[in-house]
């Protein structure tokens, strides 16, 4: 008897608005801010041109030499030059660069 009654029961309304607002929430929480942030990369790696100062998935700081389709030249020190793809560029930096600090020095002694 109870495994029939089991059988006949409906989810009730109740349930499937829970579900539905569920993965309204789930959406907005993990999907959303994702696609906006792929957004801006996708935005950022099209507008990449010469002399920005970037840095690759690799940690490398370097700067665009040339922009040719998906490839970049890019220079890493003087006189070293790679190529390599757009996608390998994680973001820019184009800020004005901060002044180093001096370590503290002692003065000599008199």
């Amino acid at each position: 008897m109870v495994v029939l009654q089991a059988a006949t029961q409906r989810f009730p309304v109740s349930t499937i608005l829970f579900m539905v607002a569920l993965y309204v929430v789930i959406y907005l929480l993990f999907f959303r801010p994702q696609q906006a942030q792929q957004r801006k990369r996708r935005e950022m790696l099209g507008k990449l041109k010469k002399g920005d100062r970037v840095v690759t998935i690799g940690g490398l700081h370097a700067v665009v030499l040339d922009v040719d389709g998906e490839v970049l030249s890019l220079e890493l020190a003087p006189n070293l030059r790679v190529k390599a793809d757009r996608g390998a560029v994680s973001y820019l930096r184009n800020k004005k660069q901060q002044e180093p600090v001096p370590l503290a020095t002692t003065p000599p002694p008199t």
